[in-house]
């Protein structure tokens, strides 16, 4: 539910109806977060002829918020911000846990336009204030769950972070993995990684997980492409990470269409809360719209002339960020023997990295082990953490060291 994935919506639109799709219905699932006991009894009629059973939890969106941080969100979530002192703030906190596709509808004791429009610019599908109106809550239900009528303007696509290597052995790999990995498990969102690297991608090394042919089918016949075979073609590497990545025959080439892409990128998107791709470099110049796309786009360099040159030359055909659109340089391996010194490389470079990760001969060791080993190298965590605050756009939540664990035990006690 971000600005950027509104944007993004009309980008991939084209490309995704350019490929005839047979898309499976989404999920008949609703959930109703509500201590009103009139208005309970009052969205149990409506949803009585929409589903055949709704859960309906004694609680508020806080609640809500609470509950879908551990779980995978409904097709239509219903939540009571009455008494609330921001609703729009909570709104857009829930939107940080539900996953795209889900369309909201939030309930309230406060008639008032201005809260109304800030609602919907916050991700709702539609707002009630109570007493409430049947034949209205029915008619807005139904259009989340039949997929008809207005869409969920604001959730209906994820964030995309596309992740490029400026020079071969950059780490970009181990970053994209990293940090999908991070969202997943720790931050606990819906994410997919897409490896377009068809021949010699290391995604799959990377989270122990094995390839498998059905990318490059899904890029081949983007005709085919459904949410029943995006379920059995995604590797679940757990239960929130999902991967798409394939080990193709080196002598039968093969380089997908950006339409394809395009298309895929669309279906995933409406699927996961965050979508990554590894781009390889021999690739990424083919795919400028895909480059252009509304999300975050990171380019990342070590602190090497050649890694500077290639990212002033990089940053040419990717553009400049805009409102729609982040470029971030995350400069890898700071200060590793036989580079260049801060000073050296910001000459080479022309501006100061938005992310910078000092070099650990331990990280350089545990990458050959996979994420879970490289994040355990509290450099690399220390580094990625302004990059984790970035996409999932939460501040940062610096770990306290053992003295100041120590004395707040101490202070407790007191």
């Amino acid at each position: 539910m971000s600005v950027d994935a509104a944007l993004l919506t009309g980008a991939v639109a084209k490309a995704a109806d350019d490929v005839p799709s047979a898309a499976a219905d989404p999920a008949q699932t609703a959930m109703v977060f509500t201590r009103d006991r009139e208005a309970e009894v009052v969205i149990r009629q409506c949803l009585a002829t929409l589903l055949p059973a709704a859960e309906f939890i004694n609680g508020t969106v806080d609640a809500a918020i609470a509950l879908l941080a551990q779980r995978v969100s409904p097709r239509l979530l219903i939540v009571d911000v009455a008494g609330s002192a921001d609703p729009v703030e909570r709104i857009r906190k829930l939107a940080t846990v539900c996953e795209p596709g889900t369309g909201v509808i939030a309930l309230g004791d406060t008639n008032d336009i201005r809260l109304y429009r800030e609602l919907r610019l916050a991700g709702i599908v539609e707002y009630f204030f109570k007493p409430l109106v049947s034949t209205l809550v029915t008619r807005a239900a139904g259009s989340i769950l039949k997929g008809g009528g207005e869409e969920p303007r604001v959730s209906s696509l994820g964030k995309l972070i596309v992740v490029i290597g400026v020079r071969g052995g950059s780490g970009a790999t181990t970053i994209g993995a990293s940090a999908a990995w991070h969202l997943a498990e720790v931050l606990q969102r819906r994410v997919a990684l897409l490896d377009l690297d068809l021949f010699g991608g290391d995604a799959a090394l990377q989270l122990d997980a094995t390839p498998t042919h059905a990318l490059c089918e899904a890029l081949e016949h983007p005709e085919r492409v459904d949410d029943l075979f995006l379920d059995r073609a995604t590797i679940r590497v757990t239960e929130r990470l999902s991967l798409l990545a394939s080990l193709e025959s080196l002598s039968s080439p093969m380089v997908p269409s950006e339409t394809s892409v395009l298309s895929l990128l669309g279906k995933l998107l409406r699927r996961h809360r965050y979508v990554f791709v590894d781009l390889p470099l021999e690739l990424a110049s083919t795919l400028l719209r895909v480059l252009h796309l509304p999300g975050i786009c990171l380019l990342i360099s070590s602190q090497t002339l050649v890694g500077g040159r290639d990212l002033v030359r990089w940053r040419e055909l990717v553009g400049p960020s805009s409102t729609e659109r982040q470029v971030l340089h995350v400069l890898n391996k700071a200060g590793a023997d036989g580079g260049l010194t801060q000073a050296e490389f910001l000459q080479a470079a022309g501006e100061e990295p938005a992310i910078e990760i000092p070099f650990d001969r331990a990280i350089s060791i545990a990458s050959s082990m996979g994420v879970k080993a490289v994040l355990k190298c509290a450099t690399l965590e220390h580094g990625l953490a302004p990059l984790f605050s970035i996409i999932a756009g939460e501040p940062i939540q610096p770990k306290r060291s053992l003295a100041d664990r120590i004395v707040a035990r101490l202070f407790r006690r007191q």
